[in-house]
């Protein structure tokens, strides 16, 4: 007699207590071993929409297998149960193998395996681009900014903005960093008309330029390995607030800019996060670099939050506690479908 055919759906539209097939990326591997002394591995997977973690212990068919050969980056065909915990979604493992060719027919593609943004990166950069060539009148700021830019093109359209918690997706600094420019430029303009009398004047070019620039250094810091974004051991070590500061040093050498602009624009990328604690050795001291500082902390948080009500299938009116903020959100009330 014929088994029933399992249905094939997308792990992020996978329901509590439902049992399906799927198409995932293995992301992480991690060997342990429990209170009680039994060994196990705990394995998350992924598809664009949604990340879940599976355990597997010693008795499992698949202990030795994933030992051996489960690899981070390896695309696989996995029959389970999907759980929604107090840990984050959660998959019980009933069958796993690596994808085969034969898959493309039941819709296997590696791009839907792989969380992206949302936009078109080619015109997020020429977004940025045009920020910098356009709104920026010193010629000598203008032409560090988008020289910069152009310098690293190509690694700028699939770069992340994280490993974690925001914009840790291919195309995600991208996506981040015109945001910033948008909210950075909109707090600029309402502040040089509030305060026309600030001495010196609040500089609408050096907060686009380290709107732009105040990441930068995640070009050094992060890269993307089989679809994930990972530390470099560079990033690891300095971090992309110092090694931002690098780069702008760097293309800046033998360029016609003024030395206290430069001086601003470098206080700016390494005051950006603030606290020491997040990786900054100088708080901001300049309102410009106070505009960039809230213009980018605002839009790391709101994606969170954005992600959070997006993803979480937890029932009521508030969602579950696992996301970056580690807070419950509330949804509003739900009317009675009775």
């Amino acid at each position: 007699m014929n088994q029933k055919r399992m249905p094939i759906v997308r792990l992020c539209e996978m329901a509590e207590g439902q049992e399906a097939d799927v198409f995932v990326q293995l992301t992480a591997r991690d060997e342990g071993v429990a209170r009680n002394g039994k060994p196990y591995f705990r394995i998350t997977f992924r598809d664009a929409g949604r990340e879940a973690r599976a355990f597997l212990w010693r008795e499992s068919a698949y202990f030795e297998d994933c030992r051996t050969n489960w690899r981070p980056g390896a695309f696989y065909k996995v029959r389970g149960m999907y759980r929604e915990t107090q840990f984050g979604p959660q998959l019980e493992l009933h069958k796993v193998r690596p994808v085969e060719d034969k898959d493309r027919d039941d819709g296997f593609d590696e791009r839907r395996c792989r969380p992206s943004t949302e936009f078109d990166p080619q015109q997020l950069l020429e977004q940025l681009l045009a920020a910098a060539r356009d709104e920026i009148r010193d010629a000598g700021l203008r032409d560090l900014t988008t020289s910069i830019l152009e310098a690293h093109r190509e690694t700028l359209l699939t770069l992340p903005a994280a490993t974690r918690n925001h914009h840790n997706f291919a195309g995600g600094f991208l996506e981040h960093v015109v945001s910033v420019v948008r909210n950075a430029r909109m707090l600029a303009d309402k502040y040089i008309t509030d305060y026309p009398g600030l001495q010196p004047p609040l500089s609408r070019d050096l907060v686009l330029a380290g709107a732009v620039l105040h990441d930068i250094g995640k070009l050094r810091e992060l890269e993307m390995r089989d679809g994930s974004p990972i530390y470099t051991a560079e990033g690891e070590l300095i971090g992309h607030v110092l090694m931002g500061r690098d780069i702008v040093r760097e293309a800046a050498a033998g360029r016609s800019i003024d030395p206290e602009l430069l001086l601003r624009l470098e206080h700016i990328i390494v005051s950006h996060q603030r606290l020491p604690e997040w990786g900054s050795p100088k708080p901001p001291m300049t309102p410009e670099a106070l505009l960039v500082h809230y213009a980018d902390d605002l839009d790391a948080k709101l994606q969170i939050m954005y992600a959070a009500l997006r993803d979480d299938t937890t029932e009521g009116e508030f969602t579950s506690n696992s996301n970056a903020l580690r807070q419950r959100l509330f949804r509003g009330r739900r009317e009675s479908s009775e």
